[in-house]
């Protein structure tokens, strides 16, 4: 049973979300991707959603450019958390992804992460919080995966300083 799902507005998106995915499979999250419009699709969008909800999915992963309406279409369906990617595109450099993606009515919230890649990761982890509250194991993973970015920035700057020590003879 996919306990997350990500959305992409269109197949141009996929390089910018898959890190969502590499972090969800990481994390071993079950998940499902597809790509689904906000304006072209949105009758599979919401097919989709439904079907997944059935499925037991808890959390929706949104990722669009442009106009960005797909997080919002799909926190107007359901009310499991969503999270929205805002994706650069041409002309604004996403910042028009982001505002559509972040501004949206009382009751219907968007939780919005970053443009991009860095975002998609984000994302996930954010994702992965929510699912934890209820999930004691993925919590551990979540601690574990935070302490070695700890140890791993800690060694680097250990590294660093050594590389660079003026103070020792």
């Amino acid at each position: 049973m996919p306990r997350a799902v990500i959305f992409m507005g269109s197949k141009s998106d996929e390089e910018k979300v898959s890190p969502c995915a590499d972090v969800l499979k990481n994390l071993g999250i079950s998940f499902v991707i597809t790509v689904s419009s906000a304006h072209r699709t949105p009758e599979r969008t919401r097919e989709i959603v439904r079907e997944q909800e059935r499925a037991g999915a808890q959390v929706f992963i949104c990722a669009a450019g442009m106009a960005a309406h797909l997080a919002g279409s799909v926190a107007a369906i359901t009310t499991k958390p969503v999270i929205g990617i805002p994706v650069s595109g041409l002309g604004l450099a996403g910042m028009d992804a982001l505002f559509s993606t972040v501004q949206m009515p009382p009751g219907f919230p968007v939780a919005t992460v970053a443009l991009d890649k860095a975002g998609a990761r984000n994302a996930a982890w954010l994702a992965a919080q929510i699912l934890a509250l209820s999930d004691d194991a993925l919590r551990g993973k979540i601690e574990a995966s935070r302490a070695a970015m700890r140890d791993d920035v800690e060694k680097t700057g250990e590294e660093i300083r050594k590389k660079y020590d003026t103070l020792s003879p």
